[in-house]
């Protein structure tokens, strides 16, 4: 009786949270991706602090998820839990040709060309370096065609990519998992992916601000890890790979998609390399140290470049021992 209690207070505090006209139609905006206060105020068209307001409601019933972005606040549809199906639940009841909802997605398509604008401008600005750079591997449409035929043999139901930058990744494999996230450093960068997600409508993948050194999800949490030519840029790989490592689940993969070694020092002044490349004992030595088993990698030759996918998975029984790099990180 006190669990159903605990449920049906759950279910009234949110239905009297929601039972308002502009909360309703906040609910349905951030059922289609993740908005600022300020995006928020353009398409309802009200004060910025009723906005917030009818947001705070939302939030502290569990409709909403929350989340900082340095100077920025986020908002979108709740992803778990008794407050996510009451949201979900009511998204599906909201009547599509209401006059005022309808204005509501004129004025959040005007939204979406706005980030579509800013992001085409970051990539004008960056677009020269790039081109080179991938003249000189294998055409990413190969690569991506490999990693849908990795992940279409095994669908996973969640999937971190770490370093997600434009949020391609995320692109390629959303129709795949059950649920992407992709994170990253650069607030630029994220601005880019929120903006191609939005346009690849690929609303079970999300992105965060962090760290891979420090990634802000717990343990053994995903069932898919990927990092794609994001290796070669870190100060300490193995330590971005233990990280990576750490949040695998039980049977989880890890997917390194990076390049074989090569003597092009070029890199290092135009594209930002700290690494010229990676061989397989080296790879093979880092998934040990930190508890996962290599599978054979995948290599695909380009012009000058040869890219390599390099795969490792975390055993089911894990083994109460620490790792190597745990016990060093310990000490």
């Amino acid at each position: 009786m006190v669990q159903v209690a605990a449920s049906l207070d759950t279910l009234l505090d949110g239905i009297r949270a929601a039972a308002d006209p502009s909360r309703l139609r906040l609910l349905s905006i951030c059922s289609q991706g993740e908005w600022t206060v300020s995006e928020l105020v353009q398409i309802i068209g009200q004060s910025q602090p009723r906005i917030s307001r009818h947001l705070k409601i939302l939030a502290e019933a569990g409709l909403l998820d929350r989340f900082r972005e340095g100077a920025w606040v986020f908002y979108r549809r709740a992803q778990a839990g008794d407050g996510a199906r009451l949201a979900r639940s009511l998204c599906r009841l909201l009547p599509g040709d209401d006059a005022v909802m309808r204005l509501d997605q004129c004025r959040l398509e005007a939204v979406r060309e706005g980030r579509r604008r800013q992001a085409q401008r970051f990539f004008d600005e960056r677009a020269g370096a790039w081109d080179s750079e991938g003249e000189l591997a294998v055409d990413a449409s190969v690569v991506e065609s490999a990693l849908r035929e990795l992940f279409a043999a095994e669908r996973v139901a969640s999937l971190l990519d770490i370093g997600t930058g434009t949020g391609r990744i995320l692109q390629v494999l959303a129709g795949q998992v059950g649920f992407g996230l992709g994170i990253d450093l650069s607030h630029d960068m994220l601005a880019v992916a929120r903006a191609n997600l939005d346009q690849r409508e690929a609303r079970n993948c999300q992105v965060r601000h962090g760290d891979m050194y420090q990634l802000p999800v717990p343990d053994g949490s995903f069932g898919a890890v990927t990092l794609h030519q994001v290796l070669h840029f870190a100060d300490d790989p193995s330590a971005a790979l233990a990280e990576a490592a750490r949040v695998l689940a039980p049977g989880g993969r890890l997917v390194v998609v990076d390049l074989a070694p090569h003597g092009l020092e070029r890199l290092r002044e135009t594209g930002g390399h700290r690494r010229l490349g990676f061989g397989d004992e080296e790879l093979r030595r880092w998934f040990q140290q930190s508890g996962l088993v290599a599978e054979p990698p995948r290599h695909l030759t380009g012009p000058e470049l040869t890219v390599v996918i390099w795969t490792a998975r975390r055993p089911a029984a894990e083994i109460d021992e620490p790792t190597p790099i745990a016990r060093r990180n310990a000490a």
